[in-house]
């Protein structure tokens, strides 16, 4: 007898979950349904019904593991053309989840409604310190005038003629292996199990009407751009009573003029003149938490880096915050005044540092190069 895992396409390590998927796949591969006609393939399919019926029962599994087919005792071997772990299984595969012998997922009865989405657009001040903005959505809401039931005023809903109220109808096909029982939604009232007969004229019996929303919404410190807030409940109506769907806001942060996100931190390049570098300064500067002063040593250079720790962008979904980090651009004049030249020769010539000589235009030439 062929081994069952093969049979499956997976190995003997492979997970519940894994041999739940292999078996769906094939399953519906080489239903008979889907090759009418065809031998091979209901061969197969037996085979693949039959070792997902070991391999899907945990204890059958185990005693297959440790002596194989004869560990089964008889109990694994076809006794159903359909497999008796997998037959709920195969209901899932081919009619999402309902089983049309009764008590499936699909019941009678209104079903929530749609999710919706937008996008909210926030400065990096809110990123930091968080906020509430309002968003605005085009949305579904029960009907005003009939309460979202769908009927006028002085009637109501009806149980439907052609289901009796369950909201699925069963229909009887032949197959190769007998006759198939099938259950679907009832064409006549949608699912629902009830019509009506009089509907509302506000909402045409759908009992829910069109509408613009605004939500208030939360935006926590330390979201970034494609953070997606949910909102419980904020999202379409459903029809005639159905529950909301959920409401999704995907954040965007607006470009700061200052700063550059990178991660938690906050990265801002400051010029600083030569002489500030050269002899180091105190200098003011605003942080989203207020002003404060940062110190730049003496003999700092462009790419060196000053921490503000504490200053940057809080944990979204932790504690802390990052830094803000201070990148110092030095700035060399292209142009000096005669005072300025001479004073900046007197100083290399202290310095033992050689110069181009005064007048010189090696100096824009360098410059150009670099340019």
């Amino acid at each position: 007898m062929a081994d069952h895992y093969e049979v499956l396409g997976v190995a003997s390590s492979a997970s519940a979950d894994e041999i739940k998927k292999a078996y769906r796949r094939l399953a519906r591969q080489y239903h008979p349904d889907a090759n009418p006609g065809d031998a091979a393939a209901e061969a197969e399919f037996k085979k693949v019904a039959n070792a997902y019926e070991v391999l899907g029962d945990p204890e059958r599994r185990a005693r297959y593991d440790r002596f194989g087919d004869d560990g089964l005792g008889g109990q694994g071997g076809g006794g159903s053309p359909f497999g008796g772990a997998g037959f709920g299984d195969l209901f899932d595969v081919f009619f999402g989840g309902s089983n049309p012998f009764g008590g499936g997922r699909n019941s009678a009865g209104p079903t929530r409604g749609p999710d919706l989405e937008a996008h909210l657009d926030v400065d990096l001040a809110d990123v930091v310190a968080g906020s509430t903005q309002e968003v605005e959505v085009r949305t579904a809401v029960a009907c005003s005038t009939c309460e979202g039931t769908g009927a006028a005023k002085g009637s109501q809903p009806v149980t439907c003629a052609q289901c009796g109220g369950a909201g699925q109808v069963r229909q009887v096909r032949q197959s190769i292996l007998g006759q198939m029982v099938t259950t679907g939604p009832c064409d006549r009232c949608g699912g629902m199990g009830t019509e009506i007969p009089d509907p509302c004229t506000t909402c045409n019996g759908e009992g829910r009407e069109i509408v613009t929303k605004s939500y208030t919404v939360d935006v926590p410190p330390g979201v970034d751009n494609g953070t997606t807030l949910r909102l419980t409940g904020r999202g379409a109506a459903g029809v005639r009573g159905g529950g909301y769907g959920d409401l999704y806001v995907h954040i965007r942060v607006r470009p700061h003029d200052r700063f550059v996100r990178d991660g938690h931190d906050l990265v801002e390049q400051v010029t600083i003149a030569m002489t500030q570098a050269a002899l180091g300064v105190t200098l003011p500067y605003e942080t989203f938490d207020g002003p404060t002063e940062i110190d730049v040593p003496a003999g700092s250079a462009t790419g060196d880096a000053l921490t503000l720790r504490d200053h940057g962008v809080p944990k979204l979904h932790g504690r802390g915050r990052g830094a803000i980090r201070v990148e110092l651009v030095v700035d060399i004049p292209k142009k000096l005044s005669h005072d300025e030249e001479a004073l900046v020769r007197q100083l290399a010539e202290l310095r033992n540092e050689d110069v181009a000589p005064e007048g010189s235009k090696l100096l824009g030439r360098i410059r150009s190069a670099f340019s």
